[in-house]
């Protein structure tokens, strides 16, 4: 089976919308996203509607852990942060609905899958198992997936949040980041996904696709905002020079 694993979508709709469209095209029969669903991008909340409405399996990032506690506790929580990364939080929880905090609120922080079923055993976590925040470099060793992996033994480790995408085997461990499907930083502006097959009896498989989409209608939509100007070049251009999170 073909599978997409799409995360770090970060509020951008078109991107999104591009990037399950891409997905589709080639063959995937299965769409999972690993989190980061807002912050930044002009449409948070049109972003977990989506994802609620075509039913795509989903857990939490810490972006989105930070987005419910403004909700749930107020102001205060961002109160230490820079101006800027203040201004984009408060923004994107003032932009987004209550169905859309709900829908966020219900999402677990890991998924255990089995794909197909009975076959691979796949875990999907945003950073790491450790946690949300946590991260996944290329750079990983054996010794050090082993620590973050703790107990957890499976064939297949799909992340996302650093925004840096790649697949290695380690340790005998497919690991796969998905990058950003909506807010890449390595000055590539296409966003990326990863695919990947597993089949029984097969030894997995997987890649990462960049794909383009509309990045003016992004552009446009930011405009019409509050947040910051210096995002617009930062979608323009494939990169996250003020805002790293």
């Amino acid at each position: 089976m073909l599978s997409a694993f799409i995360s770090d979508i970060h509020g951008n709709l078109p991107a999104l919308k591009a990037a399950v469209a891409d997905a589709k095209g080639r063959g995937a029969g299965r769409i999972v996203c690993c989190g980061d669903m807002t912050g930044y991008g002009p449409f948070p909340g049109d972003v977990c509607n989506f994802l609620e409405k075509l039913h795509i399996p989903a857990i939490i990032g810490n972006y989105d852990q930070k987005v419910l506690e403004v909700a749930k506790q107020g102001k205060s929580v961002a109160r230490e942060m820079k101006s800027k990364k203040r201004k984009i939080l408060l923004w994107t929880v003032e932009n987004m609905g209550r169905q859309s905090r709900l829908y966020l609120a219900g999402l677990p922080e890991r998924l255990d899958l089995q794909i197909p079923a009975g076959g691979h055993k796949f875990l999907v976590v945003h950073g790491s198992p450790i946690s949300t925040d946590d991260a996944i470099y290329p750079s990983i060793t054996r010794q050090g997936l082993e620590t973050k992996l703790s107990d957890a033994r499976p064939e297949i480790l799909v992340c996302g949040h650093t925004h840096i995408p790649f697949v290695r085997r380690v340790g005998g461990i497919l690991v796969v980041n998905c990058g950003s499907a909506g807010h890449p930083v390595d000055g590539d502006p296409r966003p990326s996904y990863a695919l990947v097959r597993a089949e029984r009896g097969a030894v997995p498989r997987g890649r990462i696709i960049r794909f383009d989409y509309d990045r003016d209608l992004t552009i446009t939509a930011l405009r019409k905002t509050s947040l910051p100007k210096g995002l617009r070049k930062d979608f323009a251009g494939g990169i996250k020079r003020r805002f790293i999170e």
